[in-house]
């Protein structure tokens, strides 16, 4: 007899297939005879004293036009011999003069002219400029080590050198000074742990023959100077070169520079730190040097110096040869990905088919899976418009209005905390929410309404929000991170580690809140033990203020990149704040949403993490987000409408079958990428599949009532079957909080628990339904309707011929119960197959 475990091995495959990488295809040697020329960046070197150094930049050109790192491989050559060493286009100074530098590379040529001065000189230094940095550097001020809060082993630095001036009287003052031993600098307790030559606890950090070493000991032996007020400050940093097409297992040098108030430009190439964002496409080493991997795509390397960032960016092409291939441009979209593929050398995949869409659309619009009978018409429907009717339909059904409220609910934090009196408020939220995603309210409306809302919660429901944002603190966090695609709890105690943002930044937002108002208020009630008749009210106070944290006084309300306003006691700072973030000028708002959408749609945003916006965590595809983000201004911030141009574009109808040049893209959405259910739309399709509806405690019981998991207004409803599957419990604005990986607990409770088992065998269900002898189809057009309802699609010849086996099996030995048995084993089988638990 064929058990269910023999259905399920014939039916479905595994539910995680692991992915296999490409086999290793180097890049060519450089064949001397193809350089047509080469080029030198800096065009001249000025070097003073002996701590300075510069990076070159040796490109070639070859005959193809493509551009090549040949700094590695390049002779150099000092002409006077004497004044300075170069290795791997490094040059140190040695002693002072005038001269040139040959470079030369198979026959090509150029000249860089040399200045050497000071050498000898023991010229001034700077604590923040030139000692903080090598801390940095060497991850001793990092937030695993001296940079933590608590320090480490009683020595703290202040995080990524943020407050030099604590690093200074730390090192210098701090324990009668016995970190640092002017009079015998190699003595200083500081080199001798850094050294290795005393037990320290981080192991070995620098060599004494390293420029670290010898920096810092200058610095000793000089008297620990902190430098002058008059010392130039660095503004800004830069890379040389900002972008490179690297081939697969390339390398490429970039420099960095350091630019100062007085003008001054700095190479800092060995002194500032280095960190990919995509280790499986690139890396980068201490020098500066990136070397690509096997992948293709796009990875972003970020440069960090005194709290300055700056990245370079490589494109890594497949580098094969492909087919020729046309993509027929149906929305803006098509236009900037299919521009991306041809850079990349991606071929896309081929488009889905009618059953795959309308599942993937229905699943992605609605949270809903398709009927058996939508799915037949879909596919019956000979109109070469349906697809996109198909899209205007499902954004006006009640379906969509609760599965996108219940995605803005999550990030909005509508929640309960399980305490009743919450409940009126976190019910009317979700249902203003609801309301306002149904009637495509404009997206600076919507945001208005939440940020800036006042009153009673129970006339404006909005201000429930202001429940979970009872500080400046979260509203800062919540308002940046949900709106502006900026992540800037960092900055609250220091300076963004990855980003510009200063603690300043942070407190002059916190300012837009300082006059926030809450009172609450006691309802009559002829019960005096009653909780849930306390409603909350939310008003503007004529004063107020937040101190701003670094320097203890009052913040100043500012907006990111903006400058400080002067607000009217009579005005809502607030509303002055959405009136920056919904501005066309903006540069975060609608960028932010742009994405957020995106990523729903894809699995993936074109900045990922989707809400981590930053200029060292570039998009993959930069134009293709700033049309989005237009569209989304053009449309006056219209929703449905930004659906509308995803959803209606090829690239989205693109199949999740891989061909040979799109195999390993993760990031350029060749293909589209198949992703598990989310926690409510996998229970909501179980109970569709198996016609057995959930109940849940605290909701009505009439045949009007709410009975899926998509619309469920908070987070307190009871069930296991959610919270194993990932539903966030809304503690924060993150969408990261939902968990979308496939667990153990989550597929054993899918194949073993009583609750599936109760819904799959109830009196009435499906399978009870199908099983009965009042239903006079054929078994095989039966089987067909669950396939249809579980895959929208119908099943094999072999899916077929296993099933009506099995069900003519168990009905000669057992008669309608066996037959029964039957459809319930094969619902089973259904339900725990990949195919159902992914949208692909």
């Amino acid at each position: 007899m064929l058990t269910r475990s023999r259905l399920w091995s014939l039916f479905a495959a595994a539910l995680v297939a692991p992915c296999t990488l490409a086999s290793r295809t180097d890049a060519a040697e450089i064949n001397p005879a193809d350089v047509k020329s080469i080029a030198v960046y800096p065009v001249k070197v000025t070097l003073i004293g002996a701590d300075d150094s510069a990076q070159l930049i040796v490109t070639g050109t070859l005959a193809s036009g493509q551009t090549v790192d040949l700094t590695a491989e390049a002779q150099y050559l000092i002409a006077d011999g004497k004044s300075a060493a170069v290795t791997a286009g490094r040059l140190v100074p040695k002693a002072d003069g005038t001269t040139d530098i040959a470079i030369t590379f198979g026959g090509r040529a150029a000249r860089v002219p040399l200045s050497v001065k000071s050498v000898g000189e023991n010229l001034p230094l700077n604590f923040t400029n030139q000692v903080v940095p090598v801390f940095t550097k060497l991850g001793c001020n990092s937030g695993g080590c001296h940079g933590k809060l608590a320090g480490q082993n009683g020595f703290r630095l202040s995080l990524l050198g943020f407050e030099p001036d604590l690093d200074y009287a730390t090192l210098v003052k701090e324990a009668r000074g016995r970190r640092l031993f002017p009079a015998s600098p190699d003595a200083s307790l500081f080199l001798t742990k850094a050294t290795g030559r005393a037990p320290h606890g981080g192991g070995k950090k620098m060599e004494p023959d390293s420029d670290e070493y010898k920096l810092v000991r200058r610095w000793i032996a000089a008297g620990m100077p902190w430098g002058e007020e008059k010392d130039p400050k660095v503004t800004r940093i830069s890379v040389y070169p900002e972008h490179r097409v690297l081939s697969r297992h390339g390398k490429q040098q970039f420099a960095v520079y350091a630019h100062y108030t007085d003008g001054a430009v700095e190479d800092i190439t060995r002194r500032a730190q280095y960190e990919s964002n995509d280790t499986e496409i690139a890396t980068v080493d201490e020098r500066a040097q990136v070397r690509t991997l096997g992948m293709s795509g796009e990875a972003a390397i970020m440069a960090r110096y005194q709290g300055m960032v700056a990245v370079f960016r490589a494109t890594v092409p497949l580098g094969v040869k492909t087919p020729a291939w046309e993509f027929a441009e149906k929305t803006v979209v098509d236009t900037f990905t299919a521009k991306k593929w041809r850079e990349l050398g991606l071929v896309p995949s081929d488009l889905c088919s009618d059953e795959q869409f309308i599942r993937r659309v229905f699943i992605d619009i609605t949270g809903t899976f398709p009927t058996a009978k939508q799915v037949t018409d879909f596919v019956a429907d000979k109109d070469p418009a349906k697809r996109d009717k198909l899209v205007d339909a499902l954004v006006e059904t009640p379906e969509y209005a609760y599965y996108f409220a219940n995605k803005w609910a999550d990030i909005l934090r509508v929640k309960r905390r399980q305490e009743q009196n919450r409940a009126q408020g976190t019910f009317a939220f979700h249902e203003w929410i609801r309301e306002q995603v149904a009637a495509d309210t404009p997206y600076s409306e919507f945001v208005r309404a939440i940020v800036a809302s006042t009153g009673d919660e129970r006339k404006y429901p909005p201000t429930v929000w202001y429940k979970e944002i009872d500080k400046a603190e979260q509203f800062v966090d919540d308002v940046s991170q949900v709106f502006l695609g900026q992540r800037l709890s960092c900055a609250n105690c220091h300076h963004h580690p990855y980003e510009k943002w200063s603690q300043d930044d942070y407190w002059s937002l916190a300012a837009f809140y300082a006059r926030v108002g809450r009172k609450e208020a006691r309802l009559p009630s002829a019960d005096p033990n009653r909780q849930d008749n306390r409603v909350q009210t939310v008003y503007i106070r004529t004063i107020g203020n937040v101190t701003n944290k670094r320097t203890q006084k009052p913040a100043e309300a500012k907006p990111l990149d903006g400058v400080p306003m002067t607000i009217p006691v009579d005005e809502d700072p607030r509303q002055k704040l959405v009136d920056w973030m919904v501005s066309p000028k903006n540069p975060f708002f609608a960028k932010t949403v742009a994405n957020r959408y995106w990523a729903h749609f894809f699995g993936r945003g074109i900045v990922d993490p989707l809400d981590d916006m930053r200029i060292t965590n570039p998009p993959s595809n930069p134009e293709l987000l700033d049309a989005l983000t237009q569209s989304v201004i053009d449309s006056k911030y219209s929703l449905k409408a930004l659906i509308k141009t995803i959803c209606k574009s090829r690239t989205y109808q693109l199949s999740s079958a891989p061909n040979e040049f799109n195999k390993h893209d993760k990031q350029a959405y060749a293909r589209y990428y198949p992703r598990r259910l989310q926690a409510e739309v996998l229970l909501d399709a179980l109970c569709q599949v198996t016609d057995s509806p959930s109940r849940y405690n605290g909701l009505p019981a009439d045949k009007n009532a709410p009975n899926r998991a998509i619309m469920l207004p908070d987070e307190s409803f009871q069930s296991y079957f959610l919270d194993v599957n990932g539903r966030p419990q809304r503690i924060s604005a993150c969408e990261c909080e939902r968990v979308s990986e496939a667990n153990l607990a989550a597929v054993l409770h899918m194949l073993n628990s009583d609750e599936v088992q109760g819904k799959i065998s109830r009196g009435g269900g499906r399978a009870d339904r199908l099983a009965k002898a009042d239903d006079k189809r054929p078994d095989e057009e039966k089987v067909t309707e669950l396939f249809l309802s579980a895959f929208s699609r119908k099943p094999t010849a072999d899916d077929l011929a296993t099933a009506i086996e099995h069900i003519k099996k168990l009905e000669a030995k057992s008669g309608a119960a066996g037959k029964k048995t039957a459809y319930e084993n094969i619902l089973w089988a259904l339900v725990n197959t990949k195919e159902f638990w992914f949208n692909q």
